[in-house]
């Protein structure tokens, strides 16, 4: 299988840098996979599980929001707000900011920010069932 070259970025490190297989986006469209040779594109990211495939393993992280942009060359690069592996992943932190955001819903006005609130709000929570589901197996 052809590979790429693959770069996941956070605002305090380099989370991962390598050529891989395939990456599976979760791209605020709907998922999306990248293999080698993907057009050129420009993606927003939702918060999801992004997974990395490579040398016949795969590693996944959670990913809150950002943009991924396929190159012309075809390398892969991920800007994250926060990219972490599932191990290593704070599900406190998440807890602690659904109910922020829960609380702060509560007392919005009816309109286009409060819809977009709430769907970040869903975002987050799919993040969290996909990791307690993960948890159980």
């Amino acid at each position: 299988m052809a590979t790429f070259h693959f770069e996941l970025v956070a605002p305090d490190r380099l989370t991962f840098t390598g050529e891989v297989d395939q990456v599976d986006v979760p791209g605020l469209e709907g998922d999306f996979g990248v293999l080698a040779d993907h057009a050129p594109s420009v993606s927003l990211l939702r918060p999801g599980v992004l997974t990395v495939y490579a040398g016949g393993t795969q590693t996944k992280f959670v990913v809150l929001g950002g943009f991924a942009e396929v190159s012309a060359q075809g390398s892969l690069t991920i800007l994250a707000e926060v990219a972490v592996t599932m191990a290593d992943f704070d599900r406190a932190a998440l807890a602690a900011r659904i109910t922020e955001m829960e609380e702060k819903i509560k007392s919005m006005d009816q309109g286009s920010l409060l819809d977009k609130e709430i769907e970040k709000l869903d975002h987050y929570k799919q993040v969290d069932q996909h990791l307690q589901t993960t948890a159980l197996h």
